[in-house]
């Protein structure tokens, strides 16, 4: 894929010739326990941060799959992943490359689990599903959103399996509670809450970045700008710098927002979605939110996304959870049903699987109505966080004052005003005076559901999708 006619393939051509290739034993296998050899799957983990570890420790645990391949294009850590696998985890040892490309290549390949950063996930699907090949993706599915529903087109036009890695889809302790609320047993649900609150700390700089000796900034980068680093650690606080991540939102609270969605029953970007925060607390080279609320409706359903950074008191003084359902007849929090008091009433209970098991369940079936995340879900889920940024992004500097009135123009509008006098008091709590350092107001956008896009406000349309770097450019966007 390093000349002109193989990146047109993978950009022009593919699409065809990859749905005419598929492998034929994917097609017509059953599973079978045990499994015998001859019927494992062959996967691939690529990228062997954090994630990839965590990959390497679940698929360890299945006995119908062989890990093949790791990879990631910082030498150093393909081989700890690589003696991870072949040491505690009793596995062979793998292949250890760092250019993915070597593993699309490979029709060996059956799936890759892709737990790159958030720059790297969509191309990287695209371009496994394009080679005939099933894809386990980590959330955020995508940098931005384009991307994302190129992501979900490519499943749909090829056929192929495509799981979020949003785990806790395959909870059974959640999905009754879920289902509880689908039921109408939980009364009329109007609003939801994300909640993610954890310290962070400043990440320093700006300084000269040191790339890791064995480590590939060019492949690295990939889709991104081969931009000059100013951080003090390469890896890991790529997540808070706009190129390569998307703050916490897209970090951590994708998860809960997911299941907020999953629980109102909404779809698509909603109808009006409007974000306000700030980098707070401290000065560093760290260019997203630490702090960060994100409102988004969806007709008369809302959404509220929250995000804090500092030190803070938890969000109920009794209830520790990432997520609420507030009903007409009960709340529900994490996989309870708590009376307006915070007093547990029931512990929901259901049979919990592996995510990756099912994920290589349905590459099996050939079935994504098998899949516990589908990739459809995992894009909306991961737009929403995107929007949130977009408007914190298209924003201004502004006294609470301001943020007050202009929330005021949105749906549910005492419901808002609540969470911006929590969100004053937790940042006076924290010693953030916001008459020197104000909070950014975001823009309010108006999504059309259609289209994914916004309606008359091309300047927030230009960043629903990025300007890629040649040869690593998603197809179609």
């Amino acid at each position: 894929m390093k000349d002109p006619s193989r990146r047109r393939f993978f950009e022009n051509s593919v699409m065809a010739a990859a749905a005419a290739a598929l492998p034929s034993k994917l097609l017509s296998q059953e599973k079978s326990s045990p499994v015998s050899p001859n019927e494992k799957l062959t996967v691939a983990i690529i990228g062997c941060g954090i994630r990839g570890k965590a990959h390497a420790r679940e698929l360890s645990r299945l006995p119908d799959c062989d890990i093949a391949y790791v990879c990631d294009p910082d030498l150093d850590r393909a081989d700890e992943v690589g003696a991870l696998l072949s040491g505690e985890l009793n596995r062979p040892m793998p292949k250890k490359v760092q250019d993915l490309r070597v593993i699309i290549d490979d029709p060996s390949v059956d799936a890759v689990f892709i737990a790159t950063p958030n720059h790297w996930h969509s191309l990287a699907g695209i371009w496994a599903m394009q080679a005939g090949k099933d894809a386990y993706v980590e959330k955020p599915v995508s940098q931005n959103v384009a991307e994302g529903r190129r992501l979900v087109e490519v499943a749909r036009e090829l056929g192929r399996i495509c799981q979020t890695g949003t785990q806790n889809r395959s909870r059974g302790s959640l999905a009754a509670a879920i289902q509880y609320i689908h039921d109408g047993k939980l009364g009329e649900v109007k609003l939801a809450r994300s909640i993610i609150y954890g310290g962070r700390g400043s990440i320093g700089g700006p300084v000269e970045t040191p790339i890791p000796p064995r480590c590939d900034y060019n492949l690295w980068a990939g889709p991104a700008p081969m931009a000059k680093l100013t951080r003090a650690r390469f890896h890991y606080d790529w997540h808070w710098m706009w190129d390569t991540g998307n703050g916490d939102i897209g970090n951590s609270n994708v998860h809960s927002i997911d299941i907020c969605r999953w629980g109102l029953g909404v779809t698509g970007l909603g109808d009006s979605a409007i974000s306000y925060g700030g980098r707070l607390g401290y000065t560093d080279v760290g260019e997203t939110p630490n702090s960060q609320v994100g409102v988004f409706h969806f007709g008369d359903k809302t959404i509220v996304s929250e995000t804090r950074g500092l030190k803070t008191a938890p969000f109920h003084p009794v209830i520790k959870a990432m997520w609420f359902f507030y009903g007409t007849e009960g709340i529900i929090a994490e996989t309870g049903l708590y009376d307006p008091d915070g007093e547990l009433i029931t512990a929901f209970e259901g049979k919990s699987v592996s995510h990756f098991a099912n994920f290589l369940d349905a590459v099996r079936s050939r079935k994504r109505e098998d899949l516990k995340a589908e990739i459809l879900e995992g894009h909306q889920s991961s737009a929403l966080c995107h929007l949130a940024n977009l408007s914190y992004r298209l924003g201004t500097k502004a006294s609470i004052e301001e943020i007050g009135d202009r929330l005021g123009e949105v749906p549910d509008n005492d419901e808002a005003r609540e969470d911006l006098e929590r969100t004053r008091h937790y940042l006076a709590e924290a010693g953030v005076d916001l008459g020197k350092t104000p909070m950014t107001l975001g823009r309010h956008l108006r999504p059309d559901r259609e289209r994914e896009q916004f309606l008359d406000d091309p300047e927030a349309n230009a960043l629903l999708k990025r300007t890629y770097r040649e040869p690593f450019v998603v197809p179609g966007v």
